[in-house]
């Protein structure tokens, strides 16, 4: 696969003077022997090309604001229910314009699994949750956003005993999946509500 190329589509192009008469570049070389290279003879402005790193930065900051953004939302909606800010991203290999972001984590007791630790994060893009070590699969631009929460648990295989999927939680891990910021943020407040009451509060939303 070729690699991405990016340039800054946001820059505007300078406007183009009119010409003091309508003149073809051939034309002008054929009566005055010389080439004009002044821009206003160029069909477009220059494209100004960005590295890899430049698109990341860009993304980070998008994700880093939806994060901080969404994380507010959460912590608004009841005293009681409170997340710890743990906000952090990460773009995809090759492709730095896709990434994603953590926002919180926390523990709850699912169903009928008890004390299960978790994980929310937001993607720029939209895919379904692997299986196997490519955590993304069929990535599509189809939404502009992608809302999932995980079970995690350390790695036992690690020596620094980095968080992992904990798979045993409804087979896959994935706690729920949406590209809905309303069911999204529903979900997690049922995460961390902390009593029946409450959760049947949030259902009603």
């Amino acid at each position: 696969m070729a690699k991405l190329r990016y340039f800054d589509a946001g820059k505007p192009a300078d406007p183009e003077p009119a010409p003091a008469a309508p003149t073809t570049g051939h034309s002008e070389f054929l009566r005055t022997g010389r080439i004009n290279r002044n821009r206003a003879h160029w069909l477009a402005e220059e494209r100004e090309y960005l590295s890899h790193e430049q698109v990341a930065e860009r993304t980070a900051l998008k994700l880093r604001g939806a994060g901080e953004k969404t994380h507010d939302r959460l912590n608004s909606f009841h005293k009681s229910i409170r997340f710890p800010k743990l906000i952090f991203h990460h773009t995809l290999k090759d492709t730095p314009h896709l990434g994603y972001c953590h926002v919180t984590a926390a523990r709850t007791q699912f169903a009928q699994y008890q004390e299960v630790n978790w994980a929310f994060y937001i993607a720029n893009f939209f895919a379904r949750i692997g299986q196997e070590e490519n955590f993304f699969e069929d990535i599509s631009l189809k939404y502009s956003r992608m809302y999932f929460a995980v079970a995690v648990h350390p790695d036992k295989a690690a020596e620094d005993k980095k968080l992992t999927i904990n798979r045993d939680i409804r087979g896959n891990g994935v706690l729920f999946h949406t590209h809905d910021p309303q069911i999204a943020i529903r979900n997690v407040l049922l995460l961390g509500a902390r009593n029946e009451q409450l959760r049947d509060i949030i259902r009603q939303l």
